[in-house]
């Protein structure tokens, strides 16, 4: 698995033109199937993997966190709202609250979220494979598939079993 992480960055950048090729023309025009398909290619390869054995995400990348991300995890550390953002976040470019620091504050040396009950909604649905209407957000997965080993590999999938005219 190391050996795979390692190499994913390289793996998506070779794929990245025939990936948003791919893309441009689901867009264009998505299969009605597509969001079942999704779903069925998403499972089967959460079946096989295992993201404690990994947490590549948590380790390169970090979540936007919303306004109730921020509530309900300030809740649980029973802080209040602004002393969580003082402490954990700051404000990006886009002027969203991300993580002061990678990795992830909130990631044990086990890859266990320690907040995995509260964890920002991103988290929860990372790495949005799952998605309805996943067409709409090919833009995130082209991302995704440069830290995600499961993303890279329903993507390789889904470029096998979809085939787009």
């Amino acid at each position: 698995m190391d050996e795979f992480i390692e190499q994913l960055p390289n793996l998506a950048k070779d794929k990245h033109k025939e990936n948003a090729a791919y893309f441009k023309k689901l867009k264009r025009k998505p299969p009605k199937d597509l969001d079942y398909k999704m779903q069925e290619l998403h499972e089967e390869e959460f079946a096989e993997t295992d993201c404690l054995k990994c947490a590549n995400c948590c380790k390169t990348t970090g979540p936007l966190f919303t306004d109730r991300d921020v509530t309900r995890i300030a809740k649980h550390f029973r802080m209040k709202d602004a002393q969580f953002i003082d402490t954990y976040l700051r404000i990006d470019e886009d002027n969203d609250y991300v993580l002061q620091n990678l990795p992830c504050t909130f990631l044990g040396a086990d890859n266990y979220c320690m907040i995995y009950d509260v964890r920002p909604k991103a988290c929860a649905e990372f790495p949005h494979t799952d998605r309805k209407k996943f067409q709409q957000i090919t833009n995130i997965t082209l991302k995704n598939i440069l830290v995600c080993p499961a993303a890279y590999n329903i993507v390789e999938k889904m470029k096998d079993r979809i085939k787009l005219k």
